[in-house]
């Protein structure tokens, strides 16, 4: 009975831990878009890239906006979706704007 109860308790907390983890990107390899899109991506909107990465399966970029702020840009890597952009101040912290164009603080 106590294992089952465990088991259970597992089950119910599981699915709310997936749904956290919605800035994750989950596409087959074969589906995404090659890092030279992210590129062009990133100088449409004339960021200047300082590097490309793969983090939690979406494209990172690091770089710098326009303006010479710091960002780090979360892209769906099938879709080229800009999903997340973080503002690094002079301070080092970062600043939040999601793809809506809110700013979380």
């Amino acid at each position: 009975m106590k294992k089952t109860l465990t088991i259970l308790g597992f089950l119910a907390v599981f699915p709310a831990g997936v749904a956290l983890a919605d800035d994750d990107c989950f596409v087959p390899m074969a589906d995404w878009q090659p890092r030279d899109a992210v590129a062009r991506l990133a100088e449409g909107n004339g960021w200047t890239v300082r590097r490309i990465k793969i983090d939690d399966g979406c494209y990172e970029i690091d770089g710098r906006d326009a303006e010479g702020r710091a960002i780090e840009v979360t892209v769906h890597p099938a879709t080229l979706e800009v999903i997340e952009i973080e503002y690094e101040d002079d301070e080092g912290d970062r600043r939040d704007r999601n793809r809506e164009g809110g700013d979380d603080d």
